[in-house]
């Protein structure tokens, strides 16, 4: 879903066209999808009584980093729609593009995360970490935040809303003050959002699937939760590479491009288009997410459930929350002797707890 001033003149193409013409539904349609789904991810983890584990701070931030890209695509269903011509102005043509490219970025980096916290909850349960503690979960997904959108910034900077002659609109698209401009672009997709990232996860994964394999602890009702966590994370993974890998390797491919090692305007036609329909598979995938929490999750189809009640029955409120918060609050301890329930923790989370109330909860 680029327009670039080098690869106007190669654009009409009858399978040009005919993308152009199926784009702003299919836009909408995963716009609308998005939306909803991602909302109601959000609205489980913000409204849960459950305090949020590791893994539902990175999710809940993947889901809202997907929220923000689908709220952008509706500016260019309209503006694809209008033949290219954009009409919102030229801070929405920074800000929306922006949002966009941050998405991947922090998508994968968030991934990343999850993938290292599945698998320090399967392969070392018994050793203690910070990073295993939602405090500093929250405190890393800022820092992602902040490298995706530096990452983003020539978006920011170089585009723009400028008039092309040749098909007679004010488009907004890219500007590169140099060609080498395309070069680094490419690369650093390549690179931080996929040849690093990869070999990460692929570690992750399979230590993951190992610890899975193990039988001898299925029995113990902690473990269980960490195995369908792991499951859910790893269906994410899977759909997430099989929506990015195309794109990943149509950037190379542009890369390739750049040297003019494949010359000709048919390889730019079949390029362009390539690459537009791997963007959207790209897309696709933030609006695929929250159906695999719901079709995959059965722990998160309960949590959802319960939410939902609990929204419709306000009143009702579950006596087990006062444990499930003494529970989490002692993993987030930096010593083995900080894993202990004891009196003094449960009147720290709630002090109108009576002394025989404390005595028969231990």
């Amino acid at each position: 879903m680029e327009l670039n001033s080098s690869n106007v003149a190669c654009n009409e193409t009858v399978a040009w066209i005919w993308l152009s013409s199926l784009q702003p539904p299919f836009l909408a349609l995963i716009s609308i999808l998005g939306v909803v789904g991602n909302s109601l991810v959000l609205c489980v983890f913000c409204f849960q009584r459950k305090p949020c584990s590791v893994a539902d701070v990175y999710l809940g931030n993947l889901a809202a980093a997907d929220l923000i890209m689908v709220l952008c695509l509706p500016f260019w269903a309209v503006t694809i729609a209008r033949n290219y011509q954009w009409n919102f102005g030229q801070l929405l043509c920074k800000v929306v593009n922006t949002a966009i490219s941050m998405n991947y970025y922090c998508s994968i980096l968030f991934l990343v995360l999850v993938s290292v916290d599945r698998y320090l909850a399967l392969a070392k349960p018994m050793t203690p970490s910070r990073l295993r503690c939602p405090k500093w979960a929250r405190r890393i997904c800022v820092v992602i935040w902040a490298v995706g959108f530096i990452l983003s910034l020539p978006a920011m900077l170089f585009r723009g809303v400028n008039f092309v002659p040749v098909v007679e609109v004010e488009a907004c698209y890219l500007v590169y003050p140099h060609p080498a401009w395309v070069l680094q672009r490419n690369i650093t997709m390549n690179l931080i959002g996929f040849l690093v990232p990869l070999p990460i996860i692929s570690l992750c994964t399979f230590h993951m699937v190992k610890a899975l394999k193990n039988r001898g602890v299925v029995i113990q009702p902690r473990v269980q939760t960490e195995r369908k966590a792991a499951h859910l994370v790893l269906t994410v993974l899977a759909v997430f590479l099989l929506c990015w890998t195309p794109f990943q390797l149509l950037r190379f491919l542009n890369t390739l491009d750049y040297f003019n090692l494949l010359p000709g305007c048919l390889w730019e036609h079949i390029l362009q288009i390539g690459n537009e329909l791997a963007t959207y598979l790209g897309y696709s995938n933030s609006s695929i997410n929250p159906f695999l929490y719901v079709i995959v999750g059965s722990h998160f189809r309960k949590r959802a459930r319960g939410v939902f009640w609990s929204l419709l029955h306000p009143r009702r409120k579950s006596s087990s929350s006062v444990l499930t918060n003494a529970t989490v609050i002692s993993k987030c301890g930096d010593s083995p002797k900080d894993n202990r329930i004891t009196p003094l923790t449960l009147r720290a989370v709630y002090p109108p707890l009576t002394p025989h109330i404390v005595r028969r909860s231990l």
